[in-house]
């Protein structure tokens, strides 16, 4: 602890934590940032795509069934 008191904050902060908003790493963690969303909206919408079809599919199989009972 003693150690980690006398580092200086300056080498330890980020672009982002002192408003250096147009530095390469604040550049960097916003494409990280935007890479991130591209992948979880798109596992988001693979999964809402794949329950919808399941749904379309069960509504099918119930018509279907109904009809090959009255027929």
């Amino acid at each position: 602890m003693v150690c980690l008191a006398h580092v200086n904050g300056a080498a330890m902060a980020c672009a982002a934590c002192y408003g250096q908003s147009d530095s390469p790493m604040a550049h960097g963690m916003n494409a990280g940032i935007f890479a991130l969303l591209g992948v979880t909206g798109t596992v988001l919408c693979g999964a809402a795509t794949f329950f919808v079809f399941l749904a379309r599919r069960a509504a099918a199989a119930a018509k279907q069934e109904e009809h090959s009972k009255i027929g």
